[in-house]
């Protein structure tokens, strides 16, 4: 039975919250608790109607299904050709002849240079903490020996490549994403990491699949107006002050958000040209309207932080 283009789109999202799901009696739950947080399903003018929409929804995938299964079995039925068998022979095995045989080897996942410690030489006065920090990498994360992360103000990705010689499938994975906790690994090993969160995420849109062997996570903020050290508390940090604000999509951020952003941008951009930021020339605007209301006052002597 041929399945349209439209029912397969979701497939692979759908996929994804399956995943962190164990079992489908907690999938409904989720599905249908989805409905009742974010909908009028079970309060709206159809409430009436809730269960016979489900009922008749679930009916009409049962009944394709039972056709299908039927028309399988009917093709297994029709008498399979008897395959000929050719008469065994003994046959060297060479060298060659074994590579060639030999089941393919899954190339293990490059690893991202690691991110190198900031200069201490090149910082500034008053940037004492951000000594012994890293370097942020191009995505405004860090690149670890076990994983590497990326963010935005509003979000986290984060790649834990397997160092094995197999093809990882998801149900070799075992993932758990918890608000202020995360454990990624093979099923039957340690994780490959594990720990508590830099700071909180929304559980609800935490988001994970497999990319050449290796689980990406997509992770929202609690907090959208914060830049992590890290991912894991522990591991070595990033240096917040060195991250690239022009990263983040500006024009997603709400309004008060995007003001935040935009006055760390300029500030960044005054200081690495040597210019006063906006707090000091607010100061400066506040110190020269009050020299100009008190003009007998002697400001000479006076010594400007």
């Amino acid at each position: 039975m041929v399945v349209a283009e439209e029912e397969l789109k979701f497939d692979n999202m759908l996929m994804h919250i399956a995943q962190q799901h164990n079992g489908i009696e907690p999938l409904f739950d989720t599905f249908f608790g989805f409905l009742r947080r974010k909908t009028d399903f079970y309060t709206g003018a159809q409430k009436a109607m809730a269960e016979t929409l489900v009922m008749s929804s679930f009916k009409k995938h049962l009944n394709v299904a039972l056709k299908e299964k039927a028309a399988r079995e009917e093709s297994d039925s029709f008498e399979k050709p008897v395959p000929k068998v050719e008469p065994a022979t003994i046959e060297e095995i060479t060298t060659e002849g074994a590579k060639a045989t030999a089941p393919p080897v899954v190339p293990k996942p490059e690893k991202e240079d690691l991110s190198k410690p900031v200069d201490e030489t090149k910082l500034e006065e008053g940037e004492e903490s951000e000594k012994g920090k890293l370097e942020p990498n191009a995505g405004n994360g860090a690149n670890y020996a076990n994983y590497s992360f990326t963010q935005t103000l509003e979000e986290l990705e984060v790649k834990v490549p397997f160092d094995v010689n197999f093809k990882v499938k998801s149900k070799d994975c075992k993932v758990d994403i918890r608000e202020k906790s995360l454990s990624v690994g093979l099923k039957g090993h340690d994780p490959v990491v594990k720990g508590e969160l830099y700071g909180k995420i929304l559980t609800d849109e935490a988001l994970w699949h497999l990319d050449d062997n290796a689980v990406v996570l997509t992770l929202e903020k609690f907090n959208k107006v914060e830049w992590w050290g890290t991912i894991i508390k522990g591991d070595q940090e990033i240096s917040t002050k060195k991250v690239q604000p022009e990263n983040s999509k500006l024009g997603d951020l709400d309004g008060e958000t995007r003001s935040m952003v935009e006055k760390m941008m300029y500030d960044q951009r005054q200081k690495a040209a040597g210019m006063p930021t906006s707090d000091d020339q607010k100061k400066a605007d506040t110190m020269k309207r009050f020299m100009e209301q008190h003009p007998e006052m002697d400001f000479s002597k006076c010594k400007w932080g």
